[in-house]
Formats: structure tokens, C-alpha cells, sequence
């Protein structure tokens, strides 16, 4: 009688033991996978970044362009039509005072 006790600890032992193991891999598989997917996205964000940070200095490029590009047509018209400038200006300067002024 004592035999089959003895074998069902030892089977209960072995049991035990493959189950810590079962779960000491499953642990490791899982800390595996976790670092895989941090890893996997945060080069995702980092490519996210750096591709936001592209346009986003492509666009100040284009804009500043663009005011150059504006800056020197007005320069141009300015210096073809100096009295029509003037003009603008004046009209410019009555408008802005009008709308500014309190009504009392």
C-alpha cells in the first residue's frame, strides 16, 4: 500500500516540476513577445516622427518660398506703379482708422 503512495508523490513531484517548467517558458515566451511588439512600435513611431517632421519642414520650406516669391512681386509692383502704391496705401490707412475708431 505504501508503494502506490510513494509512486503517486513521485508522479505528483514530476507533475509538479514540468509545470514550473510549462510555466517558466511560457513566461519567457511572453516577455519575448512584449519586447518584440515595444520594439516593433516604437520604430513605428519613430518612423512616424521623423516622416512628420519631413513634411512639416518641407511646408515651412514651401511657405517661406512662397513669401519670398510674394515679397519680391510686390516689390515689383511697387516699384513699376509708385503713385497706384500710395494710393492703396492711403485707402489702406483711411479704412483701418475708420474701422478702428469708437462709436460713441
Amino acid at each position: 500500500m505504501t508503494k502506490p503512495i510513494e509512486e503517486a508523490t513521485q508522479d505528483f513531484t514530476a507533475d509538479l516540476a514540468a509545470l514550473r517548467d510549462d510555466i517558466t517558458k511560457l513566461t519567457q515566451s511572453v516577455t519575448d513577445l512584449v519586447r518584440s511588439q515595444a520594439t516593433s512600435t516604437a520604430d513605428s513611431m519613430l518612423g512616424a516622427i521623423d516622416s512628420t517632421r519631413r513634411k512639416i519642414s518641407d511646408t515651412a520650406a514651401d511657405a517661406q518660398d512662397r513669401v519670398g516669391a510674394i515679397s519680391s512681386d510686390l516689390e515689383s509692383t511697387i516699384e513699376r506703379n509708385p503713385l497706384t502704391a500710395i494710393f492703396v496705401a492711403i485707402g489702406a490707412g483711411i479704412l483701418i482708422g475708420l474701422l478702428s475708431r469708437s462709436r460713441k
